[in-house]
């Protein structure tokens, strides 16, 4: 069953005056309980502004938003519930930091949950664990750390109050190959642990095909495609046609099969390139 679905979501901007532009063209959609699940498409295809339809921050110019089979805007009180359940990391977090402490920055959003200190302080510290934050820095200033530490803490704000959806906008823009690759399983072990349904939204083919089961893919407004992460690279010129590409170990192995080489086609990563080569130079009684 869909934890979140919409029906027919549009919205405008600036409807009625010169400037006005559908960015959110009736979307269909229903998005699975514990997925993680990738989200592409070319700057201004509406992807962001989708994202930000699903925790209320904008409401649509016409259909509707369920989550859990509730129409999230039938009753405005019950909003702030909503962005509980669906928390939402906007690009470069670490820049809305702003308490004392790291600790107190964790817990801010679970204090406002109205949950008891007992449960704060547990949810901060596994949090953090999941994080790789170590519990040395939580009493120190989030202004005191490092580019790396600062992202962790900003996005573990939002994770430690557990929302069923978590959505993160570009999580690993900025970082050195090393901490983006920590980072990406870092959240990909959250997802699992919590069994909550994590929404990943990036420029990068390549993070999106290891570390996502599915991908929605926005265009012009509207909702290209929501399927498998390796039927979307499937379709490879059809993404090309749209600003997008596919992994660039996809390209090379593509070159490769047309050199001769029997490679499978669904070849989107570097572990699994690696292994499909190996067996090819295994049944051509190569060492390896």
């Amino acid at each position: 069953m869909a934890i979140l679905k919409t029906e027919g979501l549009t919205y405008v901007y600036s409807a009625g005056t010169p400037f006005e532009k559908t960015a959110v063209d009736h979307v269909e959609l229903e998005l699975e309980a514990n997925q993680m699940i990738g989200v592409i498409g070319h700057t201004g295809s509406g992807k962001s502004t989708l994202m930000q339809h699903f925790n209320g921050l904008l409401q649509p110019t016409s259909g509707k938003i369920y989550l859990d089979n509730r129409d999230i805007w039938a009753d405005k009180s019950r909003l702030r519930e909503v962005r509980f359940q669906v928390g939402l990391v906007f690009q470069y977090p670490e820049y809305q930091l702003f308490e004392e402490t790291v600790y107190k920055d964790i817990a801010f959003g679970p204090k406002n949950m109205n949950l008891g200190e007992a449960e704060i302080r547990t949810r901060v510290l596994e949090t953090a664990q999941m994080l790789g934050i170590d519990k040395k820095l939580l009493e120190r200033s989030p202004f005191a750390l490092s580019g790396g530490q600062k992202r962790r803490a900003a996005i573990a704000g939002v994770m430690a109050m557990r929302p069923k959806i978590l959505i993160l906008d570009e999580p690993c823009a900025g970082l050195d190959p090393k901490g983006r690759n920590l980072m990406l399983h870092q959240i990909r072990d959250y997802q699992k642990k919590t069994g909550s349904t994590v929404l990943l939204v990036s420029h990068s083919m390549e993070d999106v095909a290891e570390f996502t089961e599915k991908l929605l893919v926005m265009s012009q407004a509207k909702l290209f495609c929501y399927e498998e992460t390796n039927l979307v690279f499937r379709r490879s010129e059809e993404l090309k046609a749209l600003g997008l590409q596919v992994p660039q170990i996809a390209s090379v192995m593509q070159m490769l099969r047309k050199k001769g080489y029997e490679l499978p086609e669904d070849l989107y990563t570097v572990a699994q390139a690696k292994q499909a080569i190996l067996n090819l130079l295994r049944k051509d009684g190569k060492s390896c």
